[in-house]
């Protein structure tokens, strides 16, 4: 005689197992190492840097004269 299946059971299982593979292909999708990251932390403070410098102030008035 074979062993019993509780089919509450297997569907569980077989969604964990759906929802690792689907987990697994957004890592290898969107997934970026820490260098990477850091890396784009820093191009980006670089350019707000550079443009803060950039800026004109408008608030102040200039008289010449």
């Amino acid at each position: 005689m074979s062993k019993p299946v509780n089919l509450n059971k297997a569907r569980k299982d077989r969604a964990k197992k759906e929802a690792e593979q689907t987990a697994k292909e957004n890592r290898a999708k969107f997934g970026r190492s820490a260098a990477q990251k850091s890396s784009d932390a820093a191009r980006a403070a670089t350019a707000t840097n550079e443009l803060a410098q950039k800026r004109l102030d408008r608030g102040q008035t200039h008289k010449d004269g």
